[in-house]
């Protein structure tokens, strides 16, 4: 059984743009996807299931952190189908997740090679259609010094930007490497602080949200290991004192945003993996494990809004 919230409003936005084919409604209604590296397979199985549904062009805006980001650049490039193939691909899983890169100094999650490699050639995302489609793209990353949450879209002008935005979105401390500098800021994975960019998007108008979450309703952050805390926050007190004071708040996140979501009411429709889905680390390779949660995020948009499939 698929596990979505109510969302009622949004689903009759949703139906009323589908069969109007036009978003001249007065509603700002707005994609949010939930990041969380391997973890965002299951929103990439999400995304392909809107571009299945004929769904890709009625949203005024798409808001993602990290993964979410990156799968929401491919529903907009209209290849979030072809997207996932990466996922089930062992070759590109291997060279862009490998922790054993941490013991020589190195990344263990290689952006560089994804974005500009996979995303450039291997599996091309059309950047392009990203930049022109009507539909706004709001990448989440974190400022290094504030620690705030900021939207990267006012920094993407052409194809190198976005390239890097995705990238900024991404970048987790320590793990992919070091800060990404984008128009005169640093950023780190926006992760830090706003794993689910629901805050921003409402901060920016959104009146109705559809949520793609990649934990379950019963799935909760596991805490970080003591190993982590002293070498990630050493790292980041000296490095990124803004970053540190967010990643210090980690802990709290998903009951604020959690609670913030509720609190929305019927205005956001959220769509989890259902109970009895595998966990997904968010340094997993198992294609097989991947393939598998790409065909339950697929499953899990399509029992959700398998109304509009005959209104």
């Amino acid at each position: 059984m698929t596990s979505s919230s109510s969302g009622s409003a949004v689903a009759d936005v949703i139906r009323g743009r589908r069969a109007s084919a036009s978003r001249d409604d007065g509603n700002r209604l707005v994609l949010v996807v939930e990041g969380g590296g391997s973890r965002g397979v299951y929103s990439s199985g999400m995304v392909s299931a809107l571009e299945e549904l004929g769904l890709s062009g009625i949203f005024d805006a798409v808001y993602g952190t990290s993964a979410g980001a990156i799968n929401g650049a491919w529903l907009l490039c209209g290849r979030a189908i072809a997207g996932m193939r990466a996922w089930t691909d062992p070759a590109i899983m291997r060279r862009a997740i490998d922790p054993a890169r941490l013991l020589r100094g190195r990344p263990a999650f290689d952006l560089h090679y994804l974005v500009h490699q996979v995303y450039d050639g291997l599996e091309p995302m059309d950047f392009p259609a990203i930049l022109a489609n009507q539909t706004t793209f709001h990448p989440i990353a974190t400022d290094i010094h504030t620690g705030h949450a900021v939207d990267l879209h006012e920094h993407i002008v052409d194809k190198p930007t976005l390239m890097t935005a995705l990238r900024a979105s991404a970048g987790l401390p320590i793990l992919a490497g070091p800060p990404v500098p984008l128009g005169g800021a640093q950023y780190f994975d926006g992760g830090l602080t706003e794993t689910v960019p629901i805050r921003s998007a409402v901060r920016a108008g959104a009146t109705h949200a559809l949520v793609l979450r990649t934990r379950r309703t019963d799935e909760r952050r596991p805490p970080a290991s003591r190993l982590h805390s002293i070498v990630g926050g050493g790292y980041m007190r000296m490095r990124a004192p803004g970053a540190y004071r967010a990643w210090l708040q980690r802990p709290h996140q998903q009951f604020i945003e959690d609670r913030f979501l509720a609190d929305q009411g019927n205005a956001v429709l959220q769509i989890h993996p259902p109970l009895g889905s595998p966990d997904i680390g968010s340094a997993a390779t198992d294609t097989d494990l991947l393939a598998r949660a790409l065909h339950i995020g697929r499953r899990a948009v399509h029992d959700a809004l398998a109304a509009l499939r005959t209104a």
